[in-house]
């Protein structure tokens, strides 16, 4: 997922806070029976350094079949306040960790204000 999914969509964010704005989206990565999902956040922090913040989680669409809702609703494919999806902490941290070593992190992953999990890197990492 971090190399499929989620480096590619860091770099574009990257390249859009270069005028000082705070880009997120989220992204996903679509299986037979569940759909892996990111939220990614970029910030300036330093000159030539931004703050990557992620999110990940697992939306399970036999889970989703079995109470009902096939395709899951639209809130379960998102964070709160907008949905109803939770951080799988052991997946952020897996995806941070590859994240952080393809990017040349500054830093170790620490945890966020809200929950998510940042690592700092270099613009020249793009």
């Amino acid at each position: 997922m971090a190399q499929a999914v989620v480096e590619p969509a860091v770099r574009e964010l990257m390249q859009q806070c270069a005028d000082g704005q705070e880009p997120s989206t989220t992204v996903t990565l679509r299986g037979d029976d569940f759909n892996m999902c990111a939220h990614v956040r970029v910030r300036p922090t330093a000159p030539g350094q931004v703050r990557v913040s992620l999110a990940c989680w697992v939306v399970n669409m036999d889970t989703a079949r079995y109470f009902g809702s096939n395709p899951p609703s639209e809130d379960e494919t998102r964070l709160p306040p907008d949905g109803t999806a939770a951080p799988d902490e052991s997946l952020t941290s897996r995806v941070i960790g590859h994240l952080a070593a393809r990017m040349h992190a500054l830093d170790t992953p620490r945890p966020d204000d809200d929950g998510h999990l940042a690592v700092t890197v270099p613009l020249a990492a793009t």
